[in-house]
């Protein structure tokens, strides 16, 4: 019995939508990397520098130490952070830095935070409330974008002490 061949555009449509799939797949892999027992990053304000900015808005360098807890190497090319204190948006940053926080191992990223004007203002006043308590509460959402392994979100959060700071009275 002859069967005829399907014409070749047929077949080069057929060969996408397999890779497609095949591709769909090995990302729905990576990006699950979670639910098969891997433990989220922690991460960790190292440093913070002030640097230039323009007109009315604020600059700092945050340094960022990444600890991977895990057996597999964690690649990334991109870095995005948003700040919040005392429950409002603060601050945020991307940076295109890329490179790998080893198995069982730590690294360094530097990310630089624009704080706006407006936003600065708007915690100025939100200090005077926190100043009884003497304590700011903090969040810190990023994540780490692209690599080998899809991108990987991690969050810190804490209290911020006043006193430290210089801001608390005593």
């Amino acid at each position: 019995m002859f069967f005829p061949r399907a014409p070749l555009s047929g077949r080069l449509s057929r060969l996408c939508r397999l890779f497609a799939v095949a591709v769909f797949v090995t990302l729905t892999l990576n990006g699950c990397a979670g639910l098969f027992g891997a433990d989220p990053l922690r991460v960790s304000v190292a440093g913070i520098e002030p640097i230039a900015g323009q007109g009315l808005e604020m600059r700092f360098n945050v340094k960022l130490r990444v600890q991977n807890p895990n057996d597999s190497t964690v690649s990334f090319s991109g870095v995005s952070l948003d700040l919040e204190l005392n429950g409002k948006s603060f601050a945020s940053g991307v940076s295109d830095q890329s490179g790998t926080v080893p198995r069982f191992g730590e690294t360094v990223v530097s990310v630089p935070l624009t704080v706006p004007a407006f936003a600065a203002v708007r915690q100025a006043f939100a200090f005077a409330g926190a100043a009884q308590s003497g304590e700011v509460p903090y969040i810190l959402r990023g994540k780490l974008a692209g690599g080998l392994t899809g991108t990987t979100r991690f969050i810190s959060q804490g209290t911020l002490s006043l006193a430290s700071l210089g801001a608390a009275s005593p």
